[in-house]
Parts: C-alpha cells; sequence; structure tokens
C-alpha cells in the first residue's frame, strides 16, 4: 500500500482555516435566523448586556462584524479602543471584542472608527447601519468574504494570528450575540448545540481571568452537566435564563 506523505504545516493550517471558517458559517446562519425576530419596537429593549439596549448592541456589533470582514478582504485589521465618555471602556460586561488577543479592541467595538468601510459591507467601521435589516447584509457580506478569502495569517493590531483563530473569535462573537438578539426579543432560540459545543472550549481559550472584569462579567455558577450552550453563556458572564422582565 502506498504511503501517504507526511502532513505538512500548510496543509494543517489549510484545515485549520477550512474548520474556523466553516464554524464561523454555521454561527453566521443561526445569526440569520435571530435577527429575522426584530422588530423596529425592540431597539429600546434591554439586552443580556448589562446597560446596553438593542440599538446599542447593533451598534457594537455591526462594528464588530465590519472588523471582521476587514480582516479577511484585507489580511490585517486596526486596534482602535473603543472609550466611553468618562475613558473608560464602553464594552462593559459584554466585551466579546478582544477575546484575549490582545491589548485593545481586536475583533470589536461600537466606534472610533474613521468609516473606511467598503469591503462588501454596508458601510464603515463607524456603528452606523446599526438596524436590523443593516446586520443582516453585514452578517451576509462576512460570511461571503471569509468564504473567499485565502490568507493563513491575519495580522490584528500588528500582532500577527492564524486566521483560524480569527475566524473562530468571530464565531464566539456572531453567535453569542445573536443569542442576546433572540432572547432581547422575546422569542428564545438556542444556538445549536453542535456549535455551542464546538465554541465552548474555544471561548475558555481565548476569554482568561485577566480578562475580568474589564472585558467579560465573572462566569456565572451553572450545572457541569448543563447544555453547552448554557455553560457557554455562563462562561462569559451571562445568564442563560435571562429575561426582559419589564416588557
Amino acid at each position: 500500500m502506498r504511503k501517504l506523505p507526511p502532513t505538512t504545516r500548510a496543509d494543517t493550517a489549510g484545515d485549520a482555516w477550512l474548520g474556523g471558517v466553516a464554524l464561523l458559517g454555521r454561527a453566521a446562519d443561526y445569526a440569520l435566523a435571530c435577527l429575522r425576530l426584530v422588530t423596529s419596537a425592540d431597539l429600546d429593549r434591554p439586552t443580556p448586556c448589562h446597560g446596553w439596549d438593542l440599538r446599542t448592541l447593533f451598534a457594537h456589533t455591526n462594528d464588530s462584524f465590519a472588523a471582521l470582514t476587514e480582516a479577511a478582504a484585507l489580511g490585517h485589521v486596526a486596534l482602535v479602543p473603543p472609550l466611553s465618555d468618562d475613558g473608560g471602556d464602553r464594552h462593559g460586561d459584554c466585551g466579546l471584542g478582544d477575546c484575549g488577543l490582545g491589548d485593545g479592541d481586536a475583533l470589536g467595538g461600537d466606534g472610533g472608527h474613521d468609516g473606511r468601510g467598503g469591503h462588501g459591507g454596508d458601510g464603515g467601521r463607524d456603528g452606523h447601519g446599526d438596524d436590523d435589516g443593516g446586520l443582516r447584509n453585514r452578517t451576509t457580506s462576512l460570511l461571503r468574504v471569509w468564504a473567499g478569502s485565502k490568507d493563513v495569517m491575519v495580522s490584528v493590531g500588528g500582532c500577527p494570528l492564524t486566521a483560524a483563530m480569527v475566524s473562530a473569535v468571530g464565531a464566539v462573537e456572531v453567535a453569542v450575540h445573536a443569542w442576546d438578539v433572540a432572547q432581547t426579543c422575546g422569542h428564545p432560540r438556542p444556538i445549536p448545540e453542535d456549535v455551542a459545543a464546538e465554541l465552548l472550549p474555544l471561548a475558555r481559550l481565548f476569554v482568561t481571568d485577566a480578562d475580568r472584569p474589564a472585558r467579560f462579567a465573572v462566569p456565572l455558577d451553572v450545572a457541569p452537566r448543563a447544555p453547552a450552550q448554557d455553560r457557554l453563556l455562563a462562561y462569559l458572564g451571562r445568564d442563560p435564563h435571562w429575561t426582559d422582565n419589564w416588557k
């Protein structure tokens, strides 16, 4: 029997890239289903992201998705740490942007950019286009650009990272914020179990104690045998059973 050639580093990187993009695609499919639940009456409702209404969450997510699109389209993305009016980090305990990938806001934020945009989306990284229709377009564009990208490495704020790592962070960002949206609209839509099961170890890898409490809330207690979604959300400081009680 003919011996197969040994796996090369390029082969391994390519497989990881394909796996990361596939996971990002499944997260994007879930996000699109959640975004279809939104009505204009939902935009001022509070979300599982403490202190944020849905409009603010859309602004953050729009910019975050634009940064991910930029990473795939250009092979690099700049870091511009988002600051609040008092000079603090805007993310609070919702900060899925950094995910432990370096200083500043690696893959998220809701402002502070210069509207460079134009990479297949519906506006620049300027916090605009934050309605559900614009975000659906952004999600579709994000997936299309990543599917066409062949870069094995991406520069994030000058720090080289594998594209597989960046797309994996993106998958966490996309899926968890999509869950936020569905919960906010009062139409819970669980993260698919297989997707959540893949995202959970990634979240544990990217988010460390050093990220808390500045970028993430402390983990919440959850049963060890709870569904993967509940363990993922609790690890990121979210109550898996959160509801908007004022509706």
